[in-house]
């Protein structure tokens, strides 16, 4: 058994699909076993190659209830408790950490992208990754509606959210375009995604906040018209779907997290005022107000002019 550790979000999980099918295709006879929270599920369906999701919620005493695996992978994080978390099975490949007793591996760096992280780590083990294989499953869209644009407003960090009021506004003027807008979120964005809604003028039927299982989310925007997200995992579906997508990006720019610069139907706007990741550096808060609707909205004009070409 292999045994991959990633344990976190829906980002976390699709900026490691390259990484994964590296691991799966430079194992391809043995079981591979992924240690990530349960309600991921829906979405390790859509990746492929997994054999077995093992329920983990983070790094902690080793979440394997039986032997260890012959051969653990960390794309979790730079240990050391992520290291430790593995540390019984046979061989670990992971990032150099002395503190944890892993002295193997490549060196951490902060200034990384998250994809091209864990492609790197591989890569000095000798499995080749593709940076680029970021696409999941397209699931069937069910229930849902299609074409529709997904507007979606919140962020497990508060930072990281473009106003309210502005994500109300570019929705009421998205609508009066003749888009058909939805507005997304967990269970615990429902309110905040009522409060976009009435901002903008929408029915109550457009708040799907805590009305769809993951699964159900990627369908909707697998099948969307466009995205408009802060830094999040909604937008991370964007990219892996390749619908057009408008992503907001706070405290952390997208040199680190945004979808690839070679992909005109993907604007990530960063609240520094620089565009598409041209800096490392970090926005503070006050830095949204570089961000107002306009500029948004010829961001969606842009990727929508893409799509049109």
């Amino acid at each position: 058994m292999i045994l991959v550790l990633r344990a976190l979000g829906v980002g976390d999980l699709a900026t490691a699909v390259p990484a994964l099918r590296a691991v799966r295709a430079g194992y391809p006879g043995e079981e591979l076993v992924l240690a990530a929270p349960a309600w991921l599920g829906p979405l390790v369906g859509l990746v492929g190659g997994v054999d077995r999701l093992l329920p983990t919620d983070g790094p902690g005493p080793p979440p394997w209830p039986g032997p260890p695996p012959a051969l653990a992978v960390n794309l979790h994080g730079r240990g050391p408790q992520s290291h430790r978390t593995l540390a019984g099975a046979g061989r670990l490949l992971a990032f150099r950490c002395p503190p944890a007793g892993h002295l193997d591996g490549p060196d951490w760096r902060d200034d990384e992208h998250e994809v091209d992280r864990w492609c790197r780590l591989l890569d000095w083990y000798g499995i080749p990754a593709d940076r680029t294989d970021l696409a999941l499953r397209r699931p069937p869209p069910g229930r849902l509606p299609t074409g529709v644009t997904v507007v979606h407003p919140g962020s497990k960090v508060e930072a990281k959210r473009w106003p309210a009021d502005r994500f109300a506004t570019l929705a009421g003027r998205l609508a009066g375009r003749g888009h058909r807008v939805v507005v997304t979120g967990s269970t615990g964005e429902r309110e905040l995604a009522a409060r976009v809604a009435a901002g903008a003028g929408l029915p109550a039927s457009a708040v799907l906040a805590g009305r769809t299982d993951l699964g159900e989310l990627a369908a909707l925007v697998a099948a969307a018209r466009l995205v408009v997200s802060g830094d999040t995992g909604v937008g991370h579906l964007a990219t892996a779907y390749r619908t057009p997508s408008v992503l907001l990006f706070g405290p952390v720019p997208p040199a680190r997290w945004g979808p690839p610069p070679d992909r005109p139907w993907h604007r990530a706007l960063w609240a520094s005022g620089e565009d598409c990741g041209g800096s490392s550096g970090v926005a503070t808060a006050s830095g949204w107000a570089a961000l107002p609707v306009d500029r948004v909205l010829a961001a969606v004009d842009e990727v929508e002019e893409t799509v049109r070409v």
